[in-house]
This record gives structure tokens, sequence and C-alpha cells, in this order.
């Protein structure tokens, strides 16, 4: 784990490195001072001499300077490594979690990978800042004072020895007890920002239920939930101050008791009581520093865990050693597939799925709710691997593409439509970052999206709100098919995609498919039969298994399940607004 954060370090490693030279220099110049005093008490005030009062005074003045300059430069350095490192840890997470699959993605939540990258990497920026100057400033006082504490009195130093080896073994004790509460901490953020990210993204349904004091409830529990825990885990920490202010105390009388009887006996001066005390207070602080510390490393060693993770997953599909960037044509082929998710019950959700589709077909995929036709055409574009048999696409197994080449060649239109903050433009050449104002405009009137961008009141540069909450369900998903067209794809996958459109428009997009892009293979899943009838032929699935595939008039005569969902959606007059009308 720590090689691989060390890692993150990456082109701070300058400042990661001198970061602990100027700190160890702040530390020089502080332990040294205690010894010029003593001999400004002992050999100037107490001799009466004042111009070595002076000159020691100077030399004390000048590394007091030269302290704070050390010091500041070191915390400068410490800030830009830390930022930096968190920067670039960041980024790393990011880039890892761009290269998921959907299967990568399904073993985080949305919430914990937020979490993740904000929460956690904060924790261990502050980490990684405190290590590389206060690991080296603390540790360092202590050990330079101890040494200068023993010079001077080899059997009062022995006094500060007690004290770290006391405090050493609490801290060892506090930090085991806390570490298991920070962790579940950390997993409780996750179900308080999944709660938080539910409710707003679907505020509407909220509002519309009047179930505002339910999501409320649900958040105060969550909420109460990481606030228990933090007590818990703050009430043991709570020991560390009554700790240190009793080893501190305790030092300081047992110095003043036994250093008072030395001055009396002539084996200890004045001055070198008054720099003991000095170093007493700098073994205190540098002891209450490392106390800081393990309780900040206790806290960020969770979140390094967590980070760890997203930076170790590896995508579950990557390219072949020797990939293929040609996709012929957009015919399909299963041949024997079985596919199960692996984060799921394990049971195949798709089973003995054999079919071939011609290029340029178009094919209806039907079926009731949980018969896996989502699943069925994830495995065209490799959203997931099949568990057995093959999945060919222009003759190949999809396996041996270029995911990117595979993917740019088959266009998916998801049940869950997403628009992006930006105009209409913006969104729509995700499809083709290169596409001119024409080609879009080209793609939407394909899409019947034209109908309403032409009514807004700044077209095609209208801007559209995060997640297009500005717009209708219809226009958005529109909108989508026309960004899907702009690849210019072989395959193209309507996966429930007009369903918040009327029956009269949904026509219109299949018949300008029908004329304008024959040579592209057309995969519609829908619920209703107007929208698969006139197609070349319709994929009837059930429970994972293909039930039926024929014409639409071959069905009528020989599947009861497309029968009766036929007959179901048509014998009281027709599926709904056939007229037409703006959804």
């Amino acid at each position: 784990m720590i090689k691989k954060l060390a890692g993150q370090i990456k082109q701070y490693k300058k400042e990661t490195i001198l970061t602990p030279v100027f700190a160890s220099l702040e530390v020089v110049m502080e332990t040294l001072m205690p010894i010029v005093m003593a001999k400004i008490i002992d050999n100037g005030i107490e001799a009466g001499n004042m111009s070595y009062v002076y000159k020691c005074g100077g030399v004390m003045v000048l590394m007091a300077f030269l302290s704070l300059t050390f010091g500041v430069v070191a915390g400068r350095l410490a800030a830009t490594a830390s930022t930096g490192f968190s920067y670039n840890l960041r980024q790393s997470m990011y880039e890892n979690i761009q290269t998921f699959s959907f299967s990568n993605i399904d073993k985080f939540s949305t919430a914990s990978l937020v979490t993740r990258m904000t929460t956690d990497v904060t924790n261990v920026q502050n980490a990684f800042q405190m290590i590389i100057r206060m690991c080296v400033r603390a540790p360092m006082t202590l050990l330079c004072s101890l040494v200068m504490a023993v010079i001077i009195c080899p059997k009062l130093s022995l006094l500060f020895v007690v004290a770290a080896i006391f405090l050493f073994g609490v801290l060892m004790t506090i930090t085991k007890m806390v570490m298991p509460l920070f962790q579940a901490v950390f997993e409780k953020y996750d179900a308080l920002n999944a709660s938080v990210q539910e409710n707003v993204s679907a505020i509407r349904v909220v509002k519309s239920f009047v179930r505002e004091e339910y999501e409320n409830e649900k958040f105060a529990k969550a909420a109460d939930n990481i606030y228990k825990m933090f007590v818990k885990a703050e009430s043991i920490l709570a020991f560390n101050a009554p700790t240190m202010m009793l080893a501190s105390y305790g030092c300081i009388l047992a110095l003043s008791w036994f250093g008072a009887k030395m001055i009396t006996f002539g084996t200890l001066t004045t001055g070198e009581l008054t720099s003991m005390f000095s170093y007493v207070m700098s073994i205190l602080f540098a002891l209450m520093m490392i106390s800081m510390i393990f309780v900040m490393l206790t806290l960020s060693q969770a979140s390094a865990k967590r980070i760890v993770e997203v930076l170790d997953e590896k995508a579950d599909l990557v390219n072949p050693e020797n990939p293929d960037y040609d996709v012929p044509d957009g015919s399909v082929d299963f041949e024997q597939v079985d596919f199960a998710y692996r984060n799921g019950t394990g049971r195949p959700v798709l089973q003995d799925i054999t079919f071939h589709v011609d290029s340029g077909e178009t094919i209806g995929v039907i079926g009731g709710t949980g018969s896996s036709k989502s699943s069925l055409v994830n495995l065209i574009s490799r959203l997931y691997d099949v568990t057995s048999g093959a999945v060919k696409v222009g003759g190949k197994d999809v396996r041996t593409y270029d995911l990117e080449t595979l993917r740019d060649a088959v266009s998916v239109v998801l049940q869950k439509n997403v628009l992006f903050s930006g105009s209409i433009l913006d969104n729509l050449r995700w499809g083709n970052e290169e596409a001119t104002e024409e080609e879009c405009i080209r793609a939407c009137k394909l899409a019947c999206a034209d109908e309403f961008i032409n009514r807004m009141e700044e077209g095609y540069h209208t801007h559209i709100e995060q997640g297009g909450s500005n717009v209708s369900g219809g226009q958005k998903q529109r909108l989508c098919i026309a960004r899907a067209l702009l690849k210019k794809p072989k395959i193209l996958i309507l996966d429930d995609s007009t369903s918040a459109v009327d029956t009269a428009t949904d026509a219109k997009i299949r018949r300008a498919f029908r004329e304008e892009i024959p040579g592209t293979t057309k995969f519609i899943i829908a619920q209703r039969v107007s929208s698969i009838m006139d197609a070349d032929r319709i994929l009837v699935m059930e429970n994972g298994r293909i039930d039926g595939f024929d014409t639409h008039e071959n069905l009528l005569r020989t599947n009861e399940i497309y029968r009766e969902v036929y007959e179901t959606q048509t014998k009281n007059g027709g599926d709904f607004d056939q007229k037409g009308g703006e959804a």
C-alpha cells in the first residue's frame, strides 16, 4: 500500500525530499539555542560580563531568524508537495475509473467513489504533509533534546526516557482501539453520500410524492450513525490529552525537585537547569506532536486502504495483445452464449443464446421485465464479457477487437438517458467531437429532435442543465438518439429509448432510420409492439432465453408470448397518442 501511494508523488519528489531537510535545520537551530541561553546565564549574567551577554544574545537572534526561515521554507515545501500528491492521487483514481468496465463499476457505488476521491484523499493529503514535515521534526526534536539533556545531566535525562516509554505504550493502545472505528466511519460516509445523491437526483419524485419528511429521517439516521461512530472514536482519543498532561507536569515537577537539589550540592548550574527546562518542554512538545501524528496516521490508514482499492482495481475488459482495428460490417452472431453478472447471484441471466443478424437488418427485441433484453445488447459492444460462447460483430469475436474501435462502430442509447451541462451542440458532439453544425442538424432531424430545438430561443446553442433537467423526457431521448447517430455507427442499439415519445414521433424516427441509414444494423428494445412490429425480425425474450425469433406476422401465429402482448396492447383500439404530440 505504501509503495502504491508513494508512486503518486511523481513530479513533487524534490519538494518531498527538501521538506525534511529544512525541517531538520529548523530543529538544529532550536536545539542549540538553550545551550547559548545557559552560557548567557552562567558566564554572562552571574559573572556580570555584559559584553558576553550581548555577543551571545546576537548569536541567539541570528539562530532564531534562521530557525524561522527554515520553518517557513519547510512549511511552504510541505504544502506544495502534499497538495501535488493529492492532485496526482485524484487524477490517477479518476483515470483508472475511466478504464473500468461495467462489472468493475458494479463493485463500487457512486457515493463510495465520491467519498474516496474527496474525503479519503483529503485525509491522506493531511497525513502526507504531516509525515514529510512533522514526522521528521517531532522525532528529531525528541532525539536532539534527549541527547543534549544527557550531555548536560545524564541522571535527570532518565526522567524523559521514562515519560517517553509511558506515552508510547498509551498511544499504541489508543491506536489499536480506534483503527476499526475509523474504518467503520468511512463506510458510514458512503451511506450518507448515497442518501444525499439519491435525494438530490430524485428531488422531483420526492416532492411529487410529498416524501420530504421520510427523506429527512433517512438522512438524519445516516448522519446520526456517523455521529455515534465519531463520538465513540473521539471518546477513546480523548485519553490522549490527559496522558500528555500527566507526563508533562510529572516531568516538570520531578525536574524542579531533583534539579534544585543538584544546584544546592553544586553538581548542576542555574543555566544548565534552565536549559533542561527548555529541553523538557521541547521533548514534551515533540511527544505531543507524535501523538497527533499517530491519530492522523490512524485516521488516514483507513482512507489509504480505500484509495488503494480503487487504484489496484484492474479493468475486467482489456484489449487483446494484437487487437483488430477493422469492423467489416454490422452483422451480429450469438453462438451458444451464457452470461452471468459476477457481483450478482451467480445464476446466468442469459442462457444458450444463438442467432444471426445480417448487416443492415432491423431487429426488434421484446420481453417482460427482467427477461435480460438489456443484458443481451450490452454484450454486442462488449460492455460485459460472455461467461461462455461467443458474440461476433462483422464475423469476428468482439474480444479480438480494439475496444475503442468496436465501440465506435456500435452506438448504444441506454435506458437511462444522460445529458451533460453545456449547449445542445456540446452534448451532440459527444457522438463525434469533429461534427459540423450541419451534421448535428441532420442527426437531429433523423431523431425528430429538430422539431423542438427550432422552437427554442437559442436553437442549437440552448444551454442544457446538468442531467438535462430543463428538457422533457421525450426531448432528452431524442437528443441522445441524435448523439448516437453522429457516430455513424455500423450497429445502432436503442434500449427502450423511445418510451417517452408518442407513437407518431416514434414512427417518424423509425421511418427516418429505414430510409436514411439502411446499411446500419438496428436493435430496437421496446415494450410497445407498435415500436417493433415493422422490424425485419423480432426477438422474443423470456427468462434469459430466446422464446421466438421471426417476423411480426409469423410470431403472431407461432409465439404465444408475442401474441398475448400484441393483443393486450391493441384490443382497446391501439397504442396511446396515435395522433402524435409533444412529449
